[in-house]
């Protein structure tokens, strides 16, 4: 027999006492995602997070919106050393000066492997084979750090020439646009994911 699942059950790195974060777990974390503009917003907001929490990097997000144009790839891509040393003085974003000049880098990368696969969700899903996998998740210590497709994917990008996303936070990106589905086995929005794209 079925277990049921409890919707008051969330996946255990989850701080409940954050609406915000609680708000972000139950309607975009592990959800597929295949729209390029999201996934370039996604890819860039994963590698400021690189070493700091991701939460840090959740609270800032309207002021990276605010700083990389609203993440349209084409106009960051277009961004200055000016535009670097201006955004070193906001402070609605980390301010990391190679941060953010791998995120100009990091948009120009991107449009040329739009310009070679179509798109760069065509890119980014063949390290899945297109379709999302889904991990067996209990406890905490059950969740990988980085994966085989994590390592390949990542290894890909920095030979394209991307910064700030090695395995582990490839590996994160790949959790937050739903490549891979780690909602823990108890998380009441694992089967509802899976049920949306079976």
């Amino acid at each position: 027999m079925k277990k049921a699942i409890n919707i008051n059950n969330r996946c255990p790195w989850l701080d409940t006492s954050k609406e915000d974060y609680v708000a972000y777990h139950d309607q975009e974390w592990g959800v597929p995602l295949y729209d390029d503009h999201r996934l370039f917003e996604f890819i860039t907001l994963e590698s400021a997070q690189a070493g700091l929490s991701w939460y840090t990097i959740l609270k800032k997000r309207d002021g990276y919106r605010s700083a990389f144009k609203n993440f349209v790839v084409e106009e960051v891509a277009q961004m200055t050393e000016d535009d670097v040393e201006r955004l070193m003085l906001f402070e609605g974003i980390i301010r990391n000066r190679a941060k953010i000049a791998a995120t100009i880098n990091n948009a120009q990368r991107f449009i040329e492997i739009q310009k070679e696969f179509g798109s760069f969700s065509n890119y980014q899903w063949q390290f899945v084979d297109g379709k999302p996998l889904v991990n067996n998740l209990d406890k905490l210590e059950d969740y990988p750090a980085i994966t085989e497709a994590s390592t390949a994917f990542a290894k890909d990008l920095k030979k394209r020439g991307f910064k700030f996303l090695g395995p582990t936070t490839v590996y994160a990106h790949m959790q937050a646009c739903g490549m891979v589905n780690d909602h823990s086995n108890d998380c009441f929005r694992k089967a509802e994911i899976i049920s949306e794209y079976e």
